[in-house]
């Protein structure tokens, strides 16, 4: 089975930047072929998708709420899905999570459902607050 391990959150002021990292390890299919989505869940609210790229990294779709500020890569030689998030606003505050094993391509109707996804990680804490 494929586990997703995200990393990379932590405490920031308004305005600066943080890099969040999603490792894939383990064996299986959930992973190779599949779309990456990172969503995000604050306290109190629904968890929200962000932002998502494809197997091939050449299809990608982002939230409007983070357009122009947070970019997503992935590195698949590396198992690894990086989101860079940029102009940091207190409203970005949230777990932030990585999963897979769902959408095979980012599509304004799927890349965001949280359902249809198969495999998560396990979340990492971005506060931002000066």
């Amino acid at each position: 089975d494929v586990q997703l391990q995200a990393s990379g959150g932590g405490l920031v002021q308004p305005g600066g930047s943080l890099r969040l990292s999603c490792i894939a390890s383990g064996s299986g299919d959930a992973f190779d072929g599949y779309a990456i989505g990172w969503f995000r869940q604050a306290p109190g609210k629904e968890r929200e998708g962000i932002q998502c790229i494809s197997f091939s990294g050449q299809n990608t779709y982002s939230a409007d709420s983070v357009k122009g500020r947070f970019t997503i890569s992935r590195d698949n030689a590396e198992n690894t899905v990086y989101l860079q998030m940029n102009s940091l606003k207190p409203e970005d505050s949230a777990v932030y999570y990585c999963a897979t094993g769902g959408p095979k391509g980012c599509y304004s109707f799927s890349y965001g459902v949280p359902e249809l996804y198969t495999v998560w990680g396990q979340g990492t804490l971005v506060t931002v607050s000066s």
